[in-house]
């Protein structure tokens, strides 16, 4: 456990991955993960995110050596590419938005761009604004380890609202380690606090979920 501001971050069980709903449920397709290694390098992956319910929207979709992965995971839930809607990359990395060529019929979101094939919608997103994409899920601007990244709030589920955050949080207890890969560590700091304020869940980019607990 470790506090922060107010709230406390509890990280859930490691089988804990999904999480059901109504009328959306999220499951966590994997679990993204980064592993220093010896030589100074690190071996990294992206969380792969589904949710699911009037519309089938996936968030992240790992690296490009995921493809066989993502595929069977799909076709595990009775799904095909062409059967997802919306597709969100949180921020533009190789391990978040790396099969974004499977999925050429979705409405696509790339941090603050928001494309129909070659048509690119008006949004607000770079002003802080929702992109709303119905009552219950909600694009969100949650800027700072990269200029442009969004999260996506999911509203009803069995534990609360879920937040699928990218790399917001890089995992339950990043304390140590977020602010040495982000951008903007000062507009970071103010995403993740307002994060911490409204979800009660949050799926970080290189962890398992969290479960995030207020104080009165």
């Amino acid at each position: 456990m470790e506090a922060c501001s107010g709230s406390a971050r509890f990280r859930l069980s490691e089988t804990q991955l999904d999480f059901p709903g109504q009328p959306y449920s999220v499951s966590v397709l994997k679990v993204g993960y980064c592993i220093p290694q010896d030589d100074g390098s690190f071996r990294a992956d992206g969380t792969i995110s589904l949710v699911t319910g009037p519309k089938v929207i996936l968030v992240d979709t790992g690296g490009p050596w995921d493809q066989d992965f993502l595929l069977q995971s799909l076709k595990d839930r009775g799904l095909d590419p062409g059967q997802v809607q919306v597709v969100v990359g949180t921020h533009g990395h190789s391990d978040h938005i790396g099969n974004l060529n499977l999925f050429g019929s979705a409405l696509t979101v790339v941090g603050w761009d928001v494309s129909d094939g070659d048509r690119y919608q008006p949004n607000r997103l770079a002003e802080g604004q929702v992109f709303t994409v119905d009552q219950h899920v909600s694009i969100i601007p949650t800027p700072g380890h990269t200029g442009q990244d969004v999260s996506v709030q999911v509203t009803g589920t069995s534990a609360g609202t879920v937040l699928i955050a990218g790399d917001l949080f890089e995992c339950c207890a990043d304390e140590k380690s977020w602010r040495d890969l982000s951008l903007n560590p000062e507009m970071q700091e103010v995403s993740r606090q307002r994060a911490l304020v409204t979800a009660d869940v949050i799926i970080p980019g290189h962890g398992p979920p969290f479960q995030v607990v207020r104080s009165r």
